[in-house]
């Protein structure tokens, strides 16, 4: 059993008010994910409240904390060290928080590129991070929205791709996890 309004006190010293906010519409949005498809309800709301418990971090520090403790980057997350606050946050998930929990912390770490064969909650958090109620840019939200209650592979396919698309059409960088995950869900839609 979590102390979940404790790691809530917490966790709200290390974030600012908007990121709160969008962290507590992830862990609701996760919880209502987890009914939905028969995954454990408590440690969807813990994943959700954690995973941007790092978000908040300065850039150098994420980069220090990864070298320190031996935490992998890939050569897009070390020029760009602002896309390490999952792996960070899954380090601090356990060290801060005491969350042992494998399932919990791979979840929080693969919520921002996905990965290739996600467990089901590692597939919640990263459409719950996505659909939120306080987003509001993604392209074809409500029906993101609307699909991730009727079939989660088929929206998960659906957020890959478009956030490949919004990645390949702007100045951010990709992270090659991101295009892995995709190619691995397509060939699983092809099946």
């Amino acid at each position: 059993m979590y102390n979940i309004p404790k790691m809530k006190k917490t966790l709200r010293k290390y974030l600012d008010a908007g990121r709160y906010e969008h962290t507590e519409g992830v862990m609701y949005t996760a919880a209502a994910l987890a009914m939905r498809y028969g995954e454990d309800i408590e440690k969807a709301l813990v994943a959700g409240l954690l995973h941007d418990c790092a978000k908040c971090i300065p850039d150098a520090k994420k980069l220090k904390i990864c070298l320190k403790n031996q935490i992998t980057m890939s050569e897009t997350e070390q020029k760009n060290p602002f896309l390490l606050h999952a792996k960070v946050g899954a380090y601090i998930a356990r060290e801060k928080y005491g969350i042992e929990d494998e399932e919990i912390l791979s979840a929080i770490a693969c919520h921002t590129t996905g990965k290739p064969d996600m467990t089901l909650l590692d597939k919640i958090i990263y459409i719950a991070d996505y659909i939120e109620p306080m987003r509001c840019k993604a392209p074809n939200l409500s029906d993101v929205r609307k699909l991730a209650f009727e079939d989660i592979d088929v929206t998960l396919l659906k957020i890959l791709s478009d956030t490949l698309a919004y990645l390949r059409g702007s100045a951010k960088n990709m992270d090659s996890m991101t295009m892995k995950t995709y190619a691995y869900y397509k060939e699983k839609a092809l099946e």
